[in-house]
């Protein structure tokens, strides 16, 4: 094998044919600082309640309308190993927090920006690493200093609805008063009663859309919405009753393979039919003397079952979706049959209430489940007229759920509007004042870096950034910590005279997220 390599061919000859190797800081480092570059520039124009939408046709086809940083980063299928990178970090921000994802993005961006002007002064990448990391370690110590408020009760739905508006506000600005409270109303409804901490799971709150009407017409409801009536004449269930779900259809399974069946006669016909008939209805009656009263289908219902069903008064819903089937048996407590058959007692699972009601003009069933705390779910129903409203509305409401979630865990609060990065890049400035070695520029470089949230801002609400910047800067060195760009004359809402508030958990994950990104981002030569 060694005397087939060729031995001119350097580090190209070692590896299989049609490989390529960069390294050195203007072959590997640049390059991968531009292309993190790239999608921060593309990203950071979104930043904010007045951010820029893109517009992206995705590989199916699909065309997606949306100022949501996770989707975008999603969505535009970054390919570059590096801005990869920062994609993933932005995903991972996106799926444990649920908000500030574009944070992360921009900062680490930023970040590998000045790094680049630091690498073409002449500074090597470990000292460039060595002054970020040390940066961090004092974020991290004065973060919790920052605090300006706490939701003292999370299941107060006010206090709740006012802490995540600025969530639902910077992805779609306009209606984050009344999404707000809607999504404030179905967390305070799933958590826990007093005794016991508060906490929820993401999943507990179920987002249905309705298109059509106005997004004011978006309500909650108690209970989990299928979009669907009843397959049977049963529409109610009034109380606690037991639940079976079928992963496979209500009907009579079909052989492998094809066979022929002789029949000579009109009597072996219609007794043929009735053995049919009667396998169906030995099912459809062992389920019913289990002693469950709504049956789930994954699959079709024949007609057949249908009227089986009805003989025995059992409801039946049918649901085509796996991962809508999966959530009803984590909020039923139901397992999910490969087989027809009567299930057995621990098999089947339980709801409070099964109700069939009229939405925008659409017939939907509506299961509570009221007992529980780990099987409670609420669901929101949203109201809009176009298809790409009605999905950026759904993100905005499921990063104010995150949202809820993340105040279960912690519940303080810092100023928002750039106020908060402003403050630490203050104290970061003082800090590398003092410092000697070369880390030093690595620590100016990174409390810059914090400018570029507040200068995003100015930009997407078009404010002169310099101006606002010197103003922001004065006020911080002034003692004016809570000091945040002022975008009430630039909302088409008007906005609120109440502080702006971002959640701490928010800035500790995303800056973590973004420094790690950027510091590996460099480590690779």
């Amino acid at each position: 094998m060694a005397m087939n390599m060729n031995m001119a061919g350097g580090a190209q000859g070692m590896m299989k044919g049609g490989s390529t190797l960069a390294d050195g800081v203007d072959e590997c480092i640049l390059k991968n600082i531009g292309a993190t570059k790239q999608l921060a520039t593309i990203v950071q124009t979104s930043l904010g309640p007045n951010g820029m939408k893109k517009l992206i046709i995705n590989h199916l086809g699909k065309t997606l309308v949306s100022s949501d940083c996770g989707t975008i980063a999603r969505e535009l299928e970054v390919v570059h190993p590096a801005a990869q990178m920062v994609s993933m970090a932005a995903a991972a921000q996106d799926s444990e927090v649920g908000d500030g994802t574009n944070l992360v993005v921009s900062f680490a961006g930023e970040l590998l920006k000045l790094a680049e002007e630091l690498l073409r002064t002449g500074l090597h990448t470990s000292e460039i690493v060595s002054g970020y990391e040390l940066a961090y370690a004092k974020v991290v110590e004065l973060l919790p200093t920052l605090e300006v408020a706490r939701v003292e009760d999370v299941r107060d739905v006010a206090a709740l609805a006012a802490a995540i508006e600025p969530v639902v506000a910077a992805k779609h600005e306009g209606v984050e008063k009344i999404l707000s409270a809607k999504i404030a109303e179905a967390c305070a409804a799933v958590m826990p009663h007093a005794p016991e901490a508060p906490s929820m799971r993401a999943d507990q709150v179920r987002i249905a859309k309705l298109r059509g009407g106005d997004v004011a017409e978006s309500t909650m409801m108690k209970g989990m919405i299928v979009m669907r009536p009843s397959e049977t004449t049963v529409q109610m269930l009034p109380g606690r009753s037991k639940v079976a779900i079928f992963n496979c259809g209500l009907e009579m399974a079909q052989t492998e393979t094809k066979g022929t069946v002789l029949i000579r006669t009109a009597e072996e016909l219609m007794n043929y039919n009735k053995t049919e008939e009667r396998a169906l209805e030995q099912v459809v009656k062992e389920i019913a003397e289990s002693g469950a009263k709504l049956v789930i289908s994954g699959g079709s219902v024949s007609e057949m079952a249908q009227h089986f069903l009805e003989k025995y008064e059992l409801m039946a819903l049918k649901i085509t979706s796996k991962w809508e089937l999966r959530r009803l048996c984590g909020a039923t407590g139901a397992t999910a049959l490969v087989r027809l058959g009567a299930p057995r007692a621990e098999e089947m699972g339980s709801i409070s209430k099964a109700t069939t009601k009229e939405l925008g003009g659409r017939t939907v069933t509506v299961l509570e489940q009221l007992g529980d705390a780990d099987s409670k779910i609420a669901t929101v129903i949203l109201r809009a007229a176009t298809a790409s409203l009605i999905d950026d509305l759904e993100r905005a409401v499921d990063d104010g759920v995150h949202a809820c979630r993340m105040l279960c865990k912690d519940n303080r609060l810092v100023a928002g509007g750039g106020a908060c990065e402003m403050e630490l890049s203050c104290k970061l400035h003082a800090m590398a004042e003092a410092a000697t070695g070369m880390e030093q520029y690595a620590l100016k470089a990174f409390a810059d870096a914090f400018e570029v949230i507040p200068r995003a801002l100015a930009e997407t609400s078009g404010l002169d950034q310099t101006e606002v910047i010197a103003e922001l800067r004065a006020a911080h060195k002034a003692g004016k910590a809570d000091a945040g760009v002022d975008l009430r004359a630039t909302l088409s809402g008007g906005g609120s005279d109440a502080p702006v508030r971002d959640l701490m958990a928010v800035k500790e994950s995303a800056l973590r997220l973004a420094v790690d990104a950027a510091v590996t981002g460099l480590r690779v030569d």
